[in-house]
């Protein structure tokens, strides 16, 4: 029986980068995972494939609507090539998953494929093909990750009423594809098939778009949004998805009480993700889930059994691929006997729509919930030289801070390129600066980052120069 310091059930990028990091640190490690490829949800299904959609998608709404006021003129009539979309898209996967395969080779860490339960609290059976083996690790990490959760009157039949895992290799563009969930993943994968051609209708339970962001990056989102044509049926209770041929109907009560139908030839139900824990067998190690299936942990993501730790989506928190990347790492360090931490107030949150949205810290509903007296500075992007020269005019930067310190308690952002542009903004948090630090540091000149600079200046007395 192979032996380990450490075994990781979950490739994801918690697991992975947890292995990697215990290998760093001289720990004999292995990692399972029950699919042919590593990398989890977020490389093979989530993150990377999505982001591929969104720029390719975006590359083509370029090429119609907006090169010829550049200067560019096609000639003959620009054609989506969907199969050649969703192949680009998988060469990106392969690519990536691949890329984590060359990791684990160049750090030592023993791969093993197959599905792992627990046998007890130090042996994991990995079932495979041709057999079952079991390997014994002084300490485990359970990184098992999420997967999609849905309504139980809705049928996903994978075809027509699908997730967001069908959405990404769809064989012909919706004719009307209706979007169930106003969040993160349902509002991307709805904008690409928007951009493609397809008629998309957002179905939202909440009063709002994007509920747990900042309410007027909510408020910009939906207006941009519209714009684009998508249409929103927000305060809407889905009660029924039913499925005639390739025609998919979708029944809703408003807030008035009325019902509402709508038809499509394709449903997407988005409406969250759900831990994974499904063949784990975590009570034959006496590991205690949550009543929402998560595995219980401490503030240091140890279980209630002292040498097996859960990250990730599995655990209580935001279902993000970075937050899971902290944690694995934080986990790793804990075993190594260091005294790593996370500040979770401290990770971004982003939509990879366009514009693209992204915030840190508190919301502006929080602080006045919590009775924070704060001021709030913001700055339109359209105000920007370098807004004008891409012509990405939608959006603004909104940055919160204390009334009496001045001290950052959120930023939030909406605009081009605000998924790399709140970097800026955790690390101004991670070391407690002021809305005026940041409106003293020299931001260079036309660049989208000068928003940053001048929603602090506006936080700070008012000061924006471009406004």
């Amino acid at each position: 029986m192979n032996q380990y310091d450490v075994a990781i059930i979950g490739s994801g990028p918690g697991g992975y980068v947890a292995a990697i990091r215990c290998a760093q640190l001289g720990m004999k490690t292995a990692i399972i995972e029950k699919y042919a490829t590593l990398g989890g949800t977020c490389l093979n299904v989530g993150c990377i494939p999505s982001k591929a959609l969104l720029d390719s998608s975006h590359h083509y709404e370029d090429a119609v609507k907006h090169f010829e006021e550049h200067g560019i003129d096609i000639p003959g009539e620009i054609k989506v090539n969907l199969e050649q979309m969703i192949a680009r898209k998988q060469g990106v996967v392969d690519q990536t998953t691949k890329g984590i395969e060359f990791l684990m080779d160049k750090n030592k860490i023993d791969v093993y494929h197959g599905v792992g339960s627990f046998k007890d609290a130090t042996h994991i059976n990995i079932a495979k093909e041709g057999g079952e083996e079991t390997i014994e690790a002084k300490n485990i990490i359970i990184a098992t990750g999420s997967k999609p959760s849905s309504l139980p009157f809705i049928e996903i039949d994978k075809e027509r009423v699908i997730t967001s895992t069908e959405a990404l290799k769809l064989r012909e563009i919706p004719k009307h594809l209706i979007v169930i969930g106003g969040g993160v993943i349902g509002l991307e994968l709805g904008q690409v098939y928007k951009r493609l051609g397809a008629d998309v209708t957002v179905v939202e339970y909440m009063d709002r778009i994007i509920p747990g962001m900042d309410g007027a990056l909510s408020k910009e989102l939906t207006k941009v949004m519209k714009k684009q044509k998508v249409k929103f049926n927000l305060s809407h209770k889905v009660k029924s998805v039913e499925r005639k041929g390739d025609e998919v109907i979708v029944k809703a009560d408003d807030k008035k009480g009325g019902e509402v139908t709508i038809k499509g030839d394709y449903c997407l139900v988005s409406v969250g993700r759900k831990p994974y824990t499904d063949g784990l067998d975590a009570e034959a190690a006496g590991v205690k889930l949550d009543d929402r299936g998560r595995v219980e942990v401490n503030e240091h993501l140890q279980t209630n059994v002292s040498n097996i730790y859960a990250i990730g989506d599995v655990v209580k928190g935001a279902m993000l691929a970075h937050k899971a990347e902290e944690e694995g790492t934080m986990v790793a360090e804990i075993l190594a006997g260091q005294k790593p931490h996370i500040d979770y107030n401290l990770i971004p949150g982003v939509v990879y729509t366009w514009p693209e949205v992204a915030a840190v810290g508190k919301t502006e509903e929080q602080l006045k919930e919590e009775g924070v007296e704060y001021k709030s500075g913001q700055f339109p992007m359209r105000a920007l030289g370098r807004s004008r020269a891409s012509m990405d005019l939608d959006g603004f930067v909104k940055i919160l801070a204390d009334k009496k310190t001045d001290e950052v308690l959120g930023i939030h952002m909406i605009g081009a390129r605000c998924a790399d542009l709140i970097a800026e903004g955790v690390t101004a948090m991670e070391f407690r600066a002021s809305a005026e630090d940041i409106s003293r540091m020299s931001h260079a000149h036309p660049t989208f980052a000068e928003a940053v600079k001048e929603a602090a200046l506006a936080a700070t007395d008012d000061r924006a120069l471009h406004v």
